[in-house]
């Protein structure tokens, strides 16, 4: 699985953050950024639940 977030619509709320630190991470325009190129299997539920909890459906899957 590979994810990006779109920056055009990233409102930097955090919760992608907050909840899956691992992958996700502040960017130098301080809103959020995938920090992995895959993300590991064990993960994939926690993308996948701060996909669905994006406020501005930001997070998208390659």
């Amino acid at each position: 699985m590979k994810v990006y977030v779109d920056q055009d619509e990233c409102i930097a709320c955090g919760v992608c953050i907050d909840m899956c630190p691992d992958v996700f991470d502040w960017n130098d325009e301080g809103k959020s950024h995938a920090i992995v190129d895959e993300v590991p299997a064990d993960l994939e539920d926690c993308v996948q639940d701060a996909m669905s909890s994006c406020p501005t459906e930001a997070i998208k899957e390659e």
